[in-house]
């Protein structure tokens, strides 16, 4: 399977840039949006992608501060305003409902964007998304004030090492290889990362409440590792329980890269809840 006529673009957006891909965009296909999670970027979706295409167009993005998107420095680094930001760049480049697909810290935004504007968008699909979690201490808030204190956020995440953080995420450890190493290696590259994280800690929410999340109508199908350590299975039970109109599917042998480690199974359950979406319209 191939990428075909993928394009890379950017969208201007209050005062930022947000770049995305579009992968075999057709205006009489549904329109399926990629949403990756922390410390990642579209790179995450590369084995997913074309299991996808065949029957959708997509587009995946990078939210700030990741990937290739701006970084500015008084950007408010909050998932209420990047959940806006993301809606607002979609509006721009497709003027109908969308699909959203997010993993991880994407999870939260998708939920966040289903809450603040559900007309937009058809269904959601949660693979192993954060949730519950509370904002920063305030201590920290306070300590994120100090000069470099972005140099310090960097160390911490990479104390451990690209490698060691990955025999963490993945159950099957020979999956890991130098692409999956190298891509994830990518935002360490990058200073404005770590000032956007540095912004981050100050500005996130904490993550939608029982309550906020009962509210939320739009049909979700969540999807989880069984031994995911990031995000573990008890919390997409919590999150099934609180979401109304939500549906839990789990996989054996799988930890919190889903993308990475079982696209095809993903793509195929993906795709029979988007179907069964569309025929109850």
């Amino acid at each position: 399977m191939t990428y075909l006529e993928k394009e890379e673009r950017k969208v201007h957006y209050a005062g930022i840039d947000i770049h995305y891909e579009i992968y075999e965009y057709r205006t009489n296909k549904p329109v399926v949006v990629l949403i990756h999670g922390f410390l990642s970027s579209t790179f995450s979706f590369r084995k997913l992608i074309p299991y996808l295409t065949e029957q959708y167009s997509v587009i995946a993005l990078d939210f700030p501060p990741f990937g290739k998107s701006g970084k500015p420095k008084r950007f408010r680094y909050s998932f209420e305003n990047i959940a806006k930001t993301i809606i607002g760049s979609l509006k721009s480049i497709c003027n109908h409902k969308i699909i959203i697909i997010g993993h991880s810290m994407g999870g939260q935004l998708a939920l966040h964007m289903a809450r603040q504007d559900s007309s937009f968008i058809k269904c959601i699909i949660l693979l192993c998304s954060t949730s519950y979690l509370k904002p920063a201490k305030k201590s920290l808030m306070i300590t994120s004030y100090l000069p470099f204190f972005d140099y310090y956020v960097k160390y911490y995440l990479a104390k451990k090492g690209v490698l060691n953080n990955l025999l963490s995420v993945v159950n099957d450890h020979s999956l890991i290889d130098n692409e999956m190493i190298e891509g994830y290696s990518l935002p360490f590259e990058n200073q404005g990362v770590f000032i956007g994280l540095t912004r981050m800690i100050r500005h996130r929410e904490g993550d939608l409440s029982s309550t906020e999340l009962k509210k939320i109508d739009t049909p979700c199908l969540l999807i989880w590792g069984e031994q995911d350590r990031i995000v573990p299975i008890h919390i997409g039970k919590r999150l099934h329980n609180d979401l109304p109109n939500s549906y839990f599917i789990t996989y054996k042998d799988t930890g919190h890269l889903l993308p990475e480690e079982k696209p095809e199974d993903v793509s195929k359950d993906i795709i029979k809840f988007i179907e069964k979406q569309e025929s109850n319209l």
